[in-house]
């Protein structure tokens, strides 16, 4: 009898469009709970404060609250219900799990979601090394390989045409994949209309990386307890690199089609010194965040997306490492070479985008503007006070 009741439950949810929670959403519904009864933690960042104001965790609640976490483990260690407490409550695993799971079920096209769990470090290696490797063979047979030098003229090897059509298309796809993705979350959590404050405060926390401070200032703990603000300082070197490096690339462009002046531009050219600065700041940050994730403790995260952070980080490393070495070879006659192999980590990193560790900062981000517009709104009915 009991089956059946839960069959036609089941049959029921499915009509109404509902879905069942998943292990991982079940268990942050658990662990919320629980917090939600102690509240030590209030203070510690944007999860507790938004977490005081529910009495009960719908999926669209889960989904927002696992987003707006970012991992940095200062609740897990002031936890008097933490493993190996019978409560077993583990914020920052817990989180991660749902937080995975939320990048496959808003993915776009969804029928791509599973790339997910397949966006390992082999994976992203191996994507780098077959474009350049492809890269490399098509110069060899034209006989351009290796060349005289070409005082640092890429289009003399790659046209600006082809270069377009090549990967304006990959970044078209990245844009809107992103960005349907991100819409279908924000739909999905009932997040509201932002207005210029909300926006304000969610680009200062954005920027600053305010919740990488471990709630008291004094960052992210390790596994022996003791807090250090390097990972927020090192996510600040690659979001900045990058930053940098996308405005390199964008002067260029103006540069080219407003100016008329084509490539290759001076060492102290603005191009090239935004994307020098970007390249070192994407070499520091993202090889402090592989040793971090290599050492991290293993309940700080979900160990099963490992191979997707180190693959996304892989990736930004060799983008960095190969676009520095071009620079720094362009005037030889090993342009060709270093090029091509700079153009297969660019175009690996950006065909993994959509489905890949550069999403979180996406989601992030959608889940703090939720924050920023929620806590200026009144506390539901019976909860918490005004």
């Amino acid at each position: 009898m009991q089956q059946l009741e839960a069959l036609l439950r089941e049959a029921s949810d499915l009509a109404e469009g509902v879905i069942a929670p998943s292990a991982a959403e079940a268990e942050v519904e658990r662990v919320m709970k629980i917090c939600n009864a102690c509240r030590y933690c209030e203070g510690f960042c944007a999860v507790f404060p938004a977490m005081t104001r529910r009495l009960e965790f719908a999926q669209a609640d889960i989904h927002y609250l696992a987003n707006l976490c970012h991992n940095c483990g200062a609740c897990l260690h002031a936890c008097q219900y933490a493993p190996p407490h019978e409560f077993a409550v583990n914020i920052p695993q817990a989180m991660a799990k749902v937080r995975g799971q939320t990048y496959s079920d808003f993915a776009w096209p969804s029928s791509l979601g599973t790339l997910y769990r397949n966006n390992g470090l082999t994976v992203a290696l191996a994507l780098a090394a077959g474009l350049a490797l492809f890269l490399m063979m098509a110069l060899a047979k034209n006989g351009t390989l290796f060349h005289a030098p070409l005082a640092g003229d890429f289009y003399a090897i790659f046209p600006h045409n082809l270069l377009v059509s090549m990967f304006g298309p990959v970044f078209l796809f990245v844009a809107v994949a992103l960005g349907l993705g991100v819409a279908k979350f924000w739909r999905g959590i009932s997040a509201g209309d932002p207005n210029a404050a909300a926006i304000a405060e969610t680009a200062h926390d954005v920027l600053k990386l305010k919740y990488l401070d471990g709630g008291h200032g004094q960052g992210c703990p390790n596994a022996d307890d003791a807090s250090t603000l390097a990972r927020r300082r090192f996510h600040h070197l690659t979001f900045y690199g990058f930053m940098l490096c996308f405005a390199a690339t964008s002067v260029a462009t103006i540069y080219h089609y407003v100016f008329g002046w084509a490539a290759p531009y001076a060492l102290t050219s603005l191009p090239v010194v935004l994307g020098t600065l970007g390249g070192i700041g994407l070499l520091i940050g993202p090889a402090g965040l592989l040793w971090l994730n290599v050492r991290r403790h293993a309940q700080h995260g979900d160990a099963a997306q490992k191979p997707m952070d180190r693959g996304f980080i892989a990736l930004l490393l060799l983008t960095s490492a190969t676009g520095l070495a071009l620079l720094a070879g362009r005037d030889t006659a090993a342009m060709a070479l270093l090029l091509a192999a700079h153009l297969g980590a660019v175009m690996a990193l950006f065909l993994t985008m959509p489905y890949g560790k550069f999403a979180h900062g996406i989601f992030r981000t959608a889940a703090l503007l939720k924050w920023a517009i929620e806590k200026r709104a009144p506390n539901p009915v019976g909860v918490g006070s005004e």
